[in-house]
Order: structure tokens, then sequence, then C-alpha cells
């Protein structure tokens, strides 16, 4: 996501013990969405190396509308806790004990 990205505002599910924080934007200079978003457990510092599994919309990936980009990243994270997302987990976050 560039700097011009204007992100609209963070949202926090809670989701089988994790919490997935997404934060929809508009796409540059678009009428389109994307999103960035990660998970972590709940009260974890996102500052913090090891703490989050981050994710976002991948390359050129945008949605048509802001409920679009919100159901899309609150799915990823989903996928994420789950362990059926292909490239991420939370397995991490489990093993370090943060």
């Amino acid at each position: 996501m560039s700097d011009d990205a204007v992100i609209l505002r963070w949202q926090t599910v809670e989701y089988e013990g994790f919490e997935i924080h997404i934060a929809p934007s508009l796409k540059d200079d678009s009428e389109r969405y994307t999103y960035i978003g990660y998970v972590c457990h709940p009260g974890a510092d996102p500052k913090l190396p090891g703490h989050t599994v981050p994710f976002h919309a991948d390359g050129e990936e945008s949605f048509k509308t802001l409920d679009d980009a919100t159901y899309e990243a609150v799915h990823v994270g989903k996928s994420i806790v789950e362990g059926t997302h292909p490239d991420l987990s939370v397995l991490s976050l489990v093993t370090s004990g943060v």
C-alpha cells in the first residue's frame, strides 16, 4: 500500500481466541478499496516484533465497495487463525507464547 492510501478506520474482530485487526482503505487515486491487517493474541502490542501475523490484499487486488474489502480482510484473517491460509499461520504466535 502506498503512502497515498487513506486508511478509513481500524476495526477489530475477535475470533477463536485471537483478534483480527483490519483497516480498509481507498486504493491510490481511485474509487476502489484495499486492506491491510494483522492477527494477534488479545492485548498483544503490535509494535513488538513477533507479536502479530500481518497480511494485506495481494498485489493489484482491489474491491468495488468498502464492505467488500472489509469482508475479504476478515475472511483472510479467519483463514490465518484456522490454519487454512496457504502462506500464513498463527503457529509462531502460539509457539512463542506471545
